[in-house]
């Protein structure tokens, strides 16, 4: 971006802040982000969050509800118009009545939950209740990682692509084949139909890298893969070039120049209209993360997946609020990291699974804490799916997790129908899990481990029958860090 552009675009959040200033005046709102790469979790977070504070859930460590100070939550218009309103009432019946799990993420969504509640402070409390209004942002984490092509020349952008694609020759040999049939047609008159078969080798590459056995993370542009409304269009229909086979700048009307241009467009009309009129008015952030995904896949994956949440928390502009918020751009002051799926694994095992999440985004959340910003870690289940027991096998007890495993999750020779429930021993984190990173990083080969995946869970009933709210594992925590000091 120019300066002349920074300089604009800032003056447009400045007015866009002493707006909503105004307007908060009456009754404060945090903007919360979610986010998270693919299959971490992020409708299944939104829809058990909303569902908890709804039903009265069970929220021991969320302070506000635990001590019945939260006299009232409902779901209210959103503000804004022109974004698609997140489909809570889908999500959960899907959750709670289908026991599927709901559909992922493809395109930007937003949710208003206004939450009345009586104050801590006794003072506040003659004064009578308060208002919170939470607006709930859910977006794909990918489109996170186009935030640094605001600062990528296009050459820039092709260096990086083709390096990562080069490690990978598995997944990448048939894009570069088309690379190198095209190769010599750059500097010859535009072809459309060369630009889309380049833009589709591309993608496939893309989608091979995201497939569940190789979890790949770092797979820019993120688009390409969650294309929304824009399927089709100019501006996602361009690819990395090896321009070390070319020299001098790119002639008006080549193929190489119509990448270029299209490159531009999408940072033009795809990355900064996304900074400017959703990322940058976040308040406050949650970042999912599916660390078990990545074991899977081994070192890797774990390895690029660092790089991948490295990358996210750069782009977010953390440190503290103050009074000067109205007329400054927005600072996110508090972040939560969670890893998901939790309740996949023992409970001695979350804190190796959360000492994990720390060591991939250790220096970025230094950078973060040192900007004012406040950051959390922690291993959750937004809707815990298993329970634990103990099951006698050869003369002893085991630790097991009892859930209903997912149709076609197999184990050994027995493939799971979806059906019935089973008692599964998941395995032990290695001890030294916290090192896996850097190990992974040096090439070092990583432990390989498998989970299972289960259904949701049926919901409990009272001895009155009564329906209780979806299960979970420290999300009232994720809650009290995000929310706490709003309700006080």
């Amino acid at each position: 971006m120019t300066p002349i552009s920074k300089f604009l675009d800032q003056t447009r959040t400045a007015i866009d802040n002493l707006t909503e200033t105004a307007v908060d005046l009456t009754t404060p709102t945090v903007r919360l982000g979610v986010t998270g790469l693919a299959r971490s979790g992020k409708t299944v977070f939104i829809s058990a969050l909303v569902h908890n504070l709804l039903a009265g859930g069970r929220l021991p460590l969320f302070e506000a509800a635990s001590s019945g100070r939260i006299y009232n939550t409902a779901l209210q218009p959103q503000p804004d118009d022109a974004v698609p309103r997140f489909d809570y009432e889908a999500h959960i019946n899907a959750l709670a009545k289908e026991r599927i799990w709901p559909n992922s993420t493809h395109q930007i969504s937003e949710l208003r939950l206004t939450i009345e509640y009586e104050s801590a402070s006794y003072l506040q409390r003659k004064l009578g209740r308060g208002r919170l209004h939470l607006d709930i942002i859910d977006y794909p984490g990918e489109w996170l990682l186009d935030l640094p092509l605001l600062n990528q020349t296009y050459e820039q952008f092709c260096e990086a692509s083709l390096s990562r694609a080069r490690k990978r020759p598995d997944l990448s040999d048939d894009f570069f084949e088309c690379l190198d049939r095209m190769t010599p047609k750059l500097d010859e008159e535009a072809s459309e139909e060369d630009a889309k078969a380049l833009a589709a080798a591309f993608k496939t590459y893309l989608a091979r890298c995201r497939e569940e056995e190789n979890a790949l993370s770092m797979l820019p542009p993120g688009r390409f893969l969650m294309p929304s409304d824009m399927e089709g269009s100019p501006a996602l229909t361009f690819a990395p070039l090896d321009l070390t086979k070319v020299s001098g700048r790119a002639k008006n009307g080549t193929l190489r120049a119509m990448m270029e241009r299209r490159y531009e467009a999408y940072r033009k009309y795809v990355v900064r209209p996304f900074f400017k009129n959703h990322f940058a008015r976040l308040d406050r952030q949650i970042v999912l993360v599916d660390a078990l995904q990545a074991l899977n896949a081994g070192n890797e994956a774990v390895s690029d997946l660092s790089s991948a949440l490295t990358e996210i928390l750069n782009a977010f502009r953390p440190g503290k609020r103050s009074w000067l918020a109205s007329v400054l751009p927005r600072r996110i002051d508090k972040i939560v990291f969670a890893a998901t799926k939790a309740d996949h694994l023992q409970k001695e095992d979350h804190d190796k699974l959360q000492k994990l999440l720390r060591k991939l985004v250790d220096g970025a959340i230094s950078k973060a804490q040192f900007a004012g910003a406040e950051v959390d870690v922690l291993a959750m289940a937004s809707v815990r799916a298993t329970r634990q027991t103990t099951v006698k096998a050869n003369g002893q007890q085991m630790p097991a997790l009892v859930g209903t495993p997912l149709p076609g999750q197999r184990l050994g020779d027995a493939e799971f129908d979806g059906r019935e429930e089973a008692a599964i021993f998941p395995g032990d984190l290695p001890d030294d899990l916290s090192q896996l990173a850097q190990r992974a990083a040096e090439g070092e080969e990583a432990p390989q481990v498998k989970y299972i995946r289960f259904r949701p869970p049926t919901l409990e009933k009272t001895a009155e029958g009564l329906t209780l709210s979806l299960p979970h594992i420290r999300l009232d925590r994720a809650l009290q860090f995000l929310l706490g000091d709003k309700l006080a």
